[in-house]
């Protein structure tokens, strides 16, 4: 596993907002800053559970992401987010956790 992010939620409006439709949130660049932070809103009608919208989330890198998933406590089934993205979110020790496997191709 190799760290990419921490996902933190927050209600209000931080800078450099990017809107993501699709997934009915907004983010920032968590590649702008060494450190991997990203901030996370969730729109009213975000289909998400209430654990991943409300608790930071740290995001790795998987190399087989159903490999991963086997006996862990999934709270967000895999899907692709993005062309050559798949990820899922796992719940840990009460916290929730997303794993993240790139196309390699």
């Amino acid at each position: 596993m190799k760290f990419s992010h921490i996902g933190i939620p927050v209600t209000g409006n931080f800078e450099g907002e990017i809107d993501l439709p699709r997934l009915k949130m907004t983010v920032s660049d968590h590649e702008n800053n060494p450190y991997g932070i990203q901030w996370q809103r969730y729109w009213d009608n975000a289909p998400y559970p209430e654990l991943v919208k409300t608790v930071p989330h740290v995001a790795f890198e998987v190399d087989d992401l159903n490999a991963e998933l086997e006996g862990k406590k999934i709270i967000i089934e895999p899907n692709s987010p993005s062309k050559g993205l798949k990820v899922a979110f796992i719940e840990v020790n009460g916290a929730p956790v997303e794993l993240m496997e790139y196309d390699k191709n």
